[in-house]
């Protein structure tokens, strides 16, 4: 059976000539049936470019796509009729309620009228909007809007459904409720491309993931995997400014300098956690004052770090950075 989401040499340029820009490099991509898989990267590394190829919102520059088993450019109209889309960016008529928009979605897809209603009261009560169906949208919350975008995109039961940094400017209990909800549709069957650059998400609801920076996969595979792959622990040292040269001196013995946030120094531990006092005493014996030190196990940032040599902006740091 073919993959749900196939892509090979995907590229996408804007502009021409000098001011030409390779949004999406050469992407190449599987995505199996039933998995829940992660998209990582920062701001304009391509995510959601390579999401609105895929989704036949962008014709591709070069290379090639099937999504559902149809070509993304040549059997355009198949491709949507057999997934479900939800962007960050998606126009939503505020002066509509959520019913309202959920039955018009209905009218879309074709769906038989006697089933309008219905289908919208059963999805406005899968996501947890019941009491909000017959308010205007403009005076839902950022994360009532999030549940409905999710609940216009099943209105016709697709079999492969993308959703666009989902979670985007949510705040912690309305995050966990989407992922329930998105735990929830893939235990059902439903095939799952989740862009985010929320390295926790990724983690926490990725089978696997792939890594892009500047419009390229750089890591791809089970974030276990990615993680084990790293090795060492990453030990984050916080000293004065005026004294990072002799830090770095010191740490660059105990293993691999490693990216960090800015204001941070940190190292691989070669020889695991249990190197932390040794590493301390040696800072202490050439006179480095440490003022925050915090070991850190192989992380989804320390795949980023390690194949791009920076961190993901956005990630959780201990710098908070």
């Amino acid at each position: 059976m073919t993959s749900p989401i196939l892509a090979s040499g995907l590229v996408r340029t804007f502009g021409t000539g000098d001011n030409e820009v390779r949004a999406v490099d050469g992407v190449d991509l599987e995505v199996n049936a039933g998995e829940i898989f992660g998209f990582l990267g920062p701001n304009g590394a391509g995510k959601s470019t390579t999401v609105r190829m895929l989704t036949t919102l962008l014709r591709p520059t070069g290379g090639s796509a099937q999504v559902a088993g149809y070509d993304v450019v040549t059997e355009a109209d198949s491709v949507r009729r057999n997934i479900g889309v939800a962007l960050q960016d998606a126009a939503i008529d505020p002066l509509m309620t959520g019913q309202e928009l959920l039955r018009l979605q209905a009218v879309l897809y074709g769906l038989p009228r006697s089933e309008h209603r219905s289908r919208a009261d059963e999805l406005l009560e899968r996501v947890g909007l019941s009491s909000a169906g017959d308010r205007r949208v403009g005076t839902y919350s950022g994360g009532m809007r999030r549940r409905l975008d999710l609940a216009l995109s099943l209105i016709h039961e697709p079999s492969v459904l993308f959703l666009d940094e989902p979670t985007t400017g949510l705040d912690p209990m309305s995050r966990m409720a989407l992922w329930e909800e998105i735990r929830r549709l893939n235990g059902e069957g439903t095939t799952v491309l989740l862009t985010t650059q929320y390295l926790e998400e990724a983690d926490q609801l990725a089978d696997r993931v792939a890594i892009i920076d500047n419009g390229r996969i750089v890591r791809e595979g089970a974030p276990e995997a990615l993680k084990a792959g790293v090795g060492s622990p990453t030990l984050f040292v916080r000293v004065a400014s005026a004294q990072e040269d002799a830090a770095s001196a010191v740490l660059s013995r105990f293993g691999e300098l490693r990216p960090t946030a800015e204001g941070m120094l940190g190292v691989g531990l070669n020889g695991g956690a249990g190197e932390v006092s040794a590493v301390v005493r040696a800072l202490d014996e050439h006179g480095v004052s440490v003022d925050h030190l915090e070991l850190s196990a192989p992380s989804l940032d320390d795949v980023f770090a390690e194949a791009t040599g920076h961190r993901l902006e956005g990630a959780e740091s201990p710098s908070g950075g």
